[in-house]
């Protein structure tokens, strides 16, 4: 057999490789962030950026960086609006989802994993809490259902119950198909305490 005029360089270049074998690329988690801030719901955006910054990928300079930089694309009211919101120490994304939908539903920003010192000397930490009314909200996923879960679950409400505190809790069932009931709830429990409708604080 002959060989063609291309058959030597045929055989002396690498074989092609297929676009599916090409490596994802990848965004740098600032950008990722400002990505998931722009083009995501709300609250499924702060629940991303809430675990990027618990997980160290993020930090709120490389947030505020990105804001600066972007400030006038479109979408940037947006990102540092999910940006304000996001908080490192929230536990899980249902405890994100419940943060953004309370604050999206009016009420006031709560802080996350509040230190509550007992005058026992023992600190707890509510999942959001609105320490100046001492009203905290406590999400019960389905871990929580265990026993010995349970009983720790219950010894810290008494606990933060007899410091003074009113403690709603949420299960993931009343997150997602009750939500409505969930703020009125947690509504009437701060207005209770002394917070006033249309009050940003």
């Amino acid at each position: 057999m002959v060989a063609g005029p291309g058959d030597e360089w045929a055989a002396a270049s690498p074989p092609r490789t297929r676009e599916r074998d090409l490596p994802i690329p990848r965004s740098d988690p600032g950008r990722a962030a400002w990505e998931t801030a722009v083009w995501l719901d709300p609250i499924r955006a702060v629940a991303i950026v809430d675990s990027l910054l618990g997980q160290g990928l993020a930090d709120r300079d490389t947030l505020s960086t990105m804001a600066a930089r972007n400030a006038d694309r479109p979408g940037g009211r947006r990102a540092r609006w999910v940006f304000d919101l996001a908080d490192g120490g929230a536990e899980s994304p249902p405890e994100s989802q419940l943060r953004v939908r309370l604050v999206l539903g009016g009420l006031p920003r709560p802080a996350v994993q509040h230190p509550v010192r007992l005058p026992t000397g023992v600190v707890l930490h509510p999942d959001l809490a609105w320490p100046q009314y001492r009203v905290a909200v406590e999400y019960d996923g389905e871990w929580h259902s265990g026993v010995e879960q349970l009983h720790r679950d219950r010894q810290r409400l008494n606990q933060l119950v007899g410091a003074g505190w009113l403690v709603l809790h949420v299960t993931s069932r009343r997150l997602h198909g009750e939500f409505p009931a969930v703020l009125r709830e947690v509504r009437e429990a701060l207005v209770s305490r002394g917070w006033r409708l249309g009050s940003s604080r």
